[in-house]
């Protein structure tokens, strides 16, 4: 899979700062070339809440942190960037002059980007000498957290371009959508900026208040649109007879005089004013990057849930995300293969919001998950991956049991450490411990034992020589341990 080795943000705004912050959680290098005399502040800001929103989001090993820096001028910046992502304002003038520069000053093989929300790929392309390598690659905010890049070429935009940018997007978690034909606002914008206008007519015309708008699209479609999109659901409303019935019954609709999409709202002062005013109402008691953090949980739960959709293949854009992770996977940096006779650190986590019960403690299940994690780690260590998986072959848990012994609060790191009790590859008995990493506390336990299984026979088989190769190794080297406490305990055995 193509790999992005070095990137550079031309504007670190809103936009372009967590375009920079997806590529720097990737592990890529990223260089930023901002003005803004509190550019570094701002970048810091954001890159704090992208953090934040990665450890909720995967378990799956990050890579390294890639370096994030400044540069004093777009030429340094540029220099040997092999993605140029370019996010200043929305001015034509303006983004052709900057394109030209990068056009001019970056390697001849980089690709260059614009986060454009709706204008022509072709027009941003005119004075530049390397058009062909150019074109739109529009975002959604939070960039780090949402999955999409509307990817539009102009008319000296070549194919292999826009493919190339599709597989490097791939590998940091995003999806590339090639859009047919360039068209003002591309394909997002133009739907949002439909119901943009008509979300201002109803509370131009006194229907209902923001709040009232806002909970209508959450508490409705905004949950179908989030999992299916429009289509698809609206080919469920059309019941056994699918696409067409639904066509048939409610596409004369479609004449009704029910909306103004074609009757401009006058944004005049007055209403300006209204809708801040009810915006303040709403959500003025927040500062803003609060309502990033709430922003950016919620995202991290929806696309957990979609994560687990369809029998664990995942749905929409939790399907992304197990994707994602799997190539997290395959690339991660294992666990030392053969570590004598220590045991293993499988884990390292910090206690995320999403964690914590009512009692302002990490939840009872999630100390389950911590040990399903370095369990999953342990089988990537010795090869038993998603292929391996594909391929018809599994461990299955069959038994564990759980010891609660401390509470972990929000913000503390964790780390699990495994130590391996007799084991013949056909099965695993593991004994894991959770530890607070600042105090090195013993907060839980769990004795763990998996069968190896073939799906397709539905029983327990030897795992293949190449799993045995790098177990075996393991299971001999804790062999000389001497057998951990609490090991063996039954549920209300007295200490």
């Amino acid at each position: 899979m193509a790999k992005i080795s070095m990137a550079a943000c031309i504007g670190g705004g809103v936009i372009g700062g967590a375009w920079a912050a997806r590529f720097v959680l990737a592990g890529i290098n990223t260089t930023i070339f901002d003005p803004h005399p509190e550019a570094q502040r701002l970048m810091s800001e954001i890159m704090a809440n992208a953090e934040r929103a990665y450890e909720m989001l995967t378990s799956a090993p990050l890579p390294v942190k890639g370096t994030l820096s400044f540069s004093g001028s777009l030429e340094e910046a540029v220099r040997g960037a092999e993605w140029v992502q370019e996010s200043v304002p929305e001015k034509l003038d303006l983004k052709r002059s900057v394109l030209a520069q990068i056009d001019a000053a970056a390697d001849p093989k980089a690709l260059i980007g614009s986060s454009t929300s709706g204008l022509m790929p072709t027009d941003l392309q005119r004075d530049m000498k390397h058009p062909e390598r150019m074109f739109v690659a529009h975002p959604y905010n939070p960039v780090y957290l949402l999955p999409l890049a509307e990817l539009v070429g102009g008319k000296k935009t070549t194919r292999a371009v826009l493919e190339d940018a599709k597989a490097k997007l791939a590998t940091i978690g995003m999806t590339g959508l090639i859009i047919n034909k360039e068209i003002e606002a591309f394909v997002g914008d133009r739907l949002l900026e439909a119901f943009w206008r008509e979300a201002l007519w109803l509370i131009k015309d006194d229907i209902c208040d923001t709040e009232t708008l806002d909970n209508v699209i959450r508490y409705s479609f905004g949950l179908r649109w989030a999992q299916m999109g429009l289509f698809e659901t609206y080919r469920i409303a059309g019941g056994e007879a699918g696409m067409r019935d639904f066509l048939f019954k409610y596409g004369p609709s479609l004449s009704w005089p029910w909306t103004k999409l074609t009757d401009v709202v006058d944004l005049d002062d007055e209403l300006v004013e209204k809708i801040a005013a009810q915006s303040d109402a709403q959500s003025g008691q927040r500062g803003i990057r609060e309502l990033e953090r709430v922003r950016d949980q919620n995202l991290v739960g929806i696309m957990q849930a979609l994560k687990a959709g369809d029998e664990g293949r995942g749905w929409g854009a939790g399907k992304l995300l197990a994707e994602f992770e799997a190539h997290l996977w395959k690339t991660a940096l294992k666990p030392e293969a053969n570590p004598g006779n220590r045991a293993l650190k499988l884990l390292e986590v910090k206690v995320h919001p999403a964690w914590i019960d009512y009692n302002g403690h990490m939840t009872e299940y999630r100390y389950t998950q911590c040990f399903a994690d370095a369990s999953g780690a342990l089988l990537q260590m010795i090869g038993a991956d998603t292929d391996y998986v594909k391929a018809g072959h599994s461990y299955y848990t069959v038994e564990s049991h759980v010891r609660l012994l401390a509470e972990a609060k929000l913000g503390d790191a964790l780390y699990v450490k495994a130590q391996l009790l007799p084991s013949d590859g056909k099965k695993i008995h593991s004994f894991m411990c959770l530890y607070r990493a600042s105090d090195d506390t013993l907060l839980s336990s769990c004795e763990h034992l998996m069968l190896h299984v073939s799906s397709k026979e539905s029983r327990s088989v030897l795992p293949s020589p190449a799993i045995m190769m790098k177990l075996k190794p393991l299971i001999e080297a804790h062999a000389d341990l001497p057998a951990p406490y609490g090991a063996g305990r039954s549920v209300g055995q007295r200490k």
